[in-house]
This record gives structure tokens, C-alpha cells and sequence, in this order.
């Protein structure tokens, strides 16, 4: 179902822009989109029972923060390659194999990581995937923001995924309710998308691409927010 807007609510104005660039722009409630893993990862994780994912942006922060929380586990890649000594790449397959219950996942990527810690403009942050994409469009209506922006946080022209989830968030805020499956078309006819689901690519593993895109696997959204320690994502509700 679409998710209608109010005839009390005040209309929004959505904004999609790419990238570390855009999230440093991004204002009004902010939504950084991560399919292919990032925010997939959270959410599987967040949904495998840890109580937190924490974002970093390096992989000795990572491995420093991890020293300090009892028991968190590390997922990391550099410019999508697994890091020597890390066990949990950016793979929602093996984050979905690990024991999670009540720890902290501490999370480095090369887009989505990159991009919540950029936007420091946002007066609401969340991160989003198309496993959380219906539930993040319905927490983001519940604020009547005036404007929402929505990251696409991969390299513009190779981000078909992401904007494709951007699409989709898009219409369900304004109430209408697009096929998540057939805005991923350009996504599934392109050389990468073969090559990523032939097992082509290293430290990418094909059933990853079936665990990100399935819509609305989870009714939770992806909360942002800052303390002590960092950036963190909490689910919403």
C-alpha cells in the first residue's frame, strides 16, 4: 500500500542528489541510501538481533572502537575488497551467518559509511536499503518534513540500485506505490549486475544481490544518530 499524504500534512519537496558531494549538501530530513551493502548489512544485522551498527569511515577507527565495545564485531571493505584480518566483509550473507544477538556491528564501507558521516547538514539522518525502503519512507512522512533528500551514495552512472531505491522511497512519499522490481531493470540488464551475480567479483558474493533486493524484507527503518562513541543506526520503531 501507498503511503498517502495527509490532507493535514504539509507537501514535501524531495530532492535526490549522489554521493559523499550530495551528503555534504543534503538538508532538511536526510535519507542516505546504500543498497548494494552498506544499509543492507544493518538491517540484516539490526533484524539478527544486534543492538546497534556503528559507522565509521576508517578501518583502524573500526578496529579501534572494537577494542572498546565488549564483544562488537567489525564489518569492513576498502574499495569493495575484504580487509586481511577482518572475518565480516560488507556482505549481508555473512552478517546474516554471524552470532549478533545483543552486540554492536561496527561498520566501515567505501560509499554508505562515507556518506552519513558527510552529512552533517541533515536535521533528521536515517540510512535506508531496499529492504527497509516502505517502512524508512513511512518514519520520514511521520516528521511532515518540508524537505526530504534522499543520497544515492555509489558513483553516479554506477548507482542504479541505489537510485532506484530513491525512486522508490520518492513515490511513496508522495503516495504512489511503484514497482520496487521493475525500477531495478536498468540495475538487472547491466554488465555489472551479471558480473556480480556470476560471482564474478571479488569479495562479492552472488546471494548478496538476493538478500539486498528484496523489498521490504524488514518494517523497521534505519535511525541515525551521534554520542560519545560516534555515529550509530538504531531501529525505528
Amino acid at each position: 500500500m501507498p503511503i498517502a499524504p495527509s490532507s493535514q500534512t504539509r507537501p514535501v519537496r524531495i530532492r535526490i542528489v549522489d554521493g559523499v558531494l550530495g551528503a555534504r549538501r543534503a538538508r532538511g530530513t536526510v535519507v542516505v541510501i546504500d543498497v548494494l551493502r552498506a544499509f543492507s548489512v544493518s538491517a540484516y544485522a539490526l533484524a539478527g538481533g544486534a543492538t546497534e551498527c556503528r559507522l565509521v569511515r576508517e578501518v583502524d577507527e573500526a578496529l579501534r572502537l572494537a577494542r572498546r565495545l565488549e564483544g562488537a564485531l567489525v564489518s569492513a571493505e576498502v574499495n569493495g575488497l575484504p580487509v586481511p584480518g577482518i572475518p565480516i566483509s560488507n556482505s549481508p550473507t555473512q552478517v546474516s551467518a554471524a552470532d549478533l544477538n545483543g552486540r554492536v556491528l561496527i561498520q566501515r564501507s567505501s560509499a554508505g559509511t562515507q556518506c552519513t558521516a558527510a552529512a552533517g547538514g541533515a536535521d533528521q539522518l536515517f540510512a535506508a536499503s531496499l529492504v527497509v525502503a516502505r517502512a524508512t519512507a513511512r518514519a520520514v512522512r511521520a516528521q511532515s518534513p518540508a524537505l526530504v533528500t534522499l543520497v544515492a551514495s555509489g558513483i553516479r552512472g554506477r548507482d542504479l540500485e541505489d537510485r532506484a531505491c530513491a525512486a522508490y522511497i520518492q513515490g511513496l512519499l508522495e503516495g504512489r506505490d511503484e514497482d520496487p522490481r521493475a525500477l531495478l531493470a536498468p540495475l538487472r540488464a547491466s554488465e555489472r549486475y551479471l558480473r556480480l551475480a556470476a560471482g564474478e567479483v571479488l569479495g562479492f558474493a552472488p546471494s548478496d544481490l538476493e538478500l539486498s533486493l528484496e523489498p521490504n524484507r524488514f518494517d523497521f527503518a534505519l535511525l541515525a544518530g551521534q554520542d560519545a562513541e560516534g555515529q550509530f543506526l538504531r531501529r525505528l520503531p
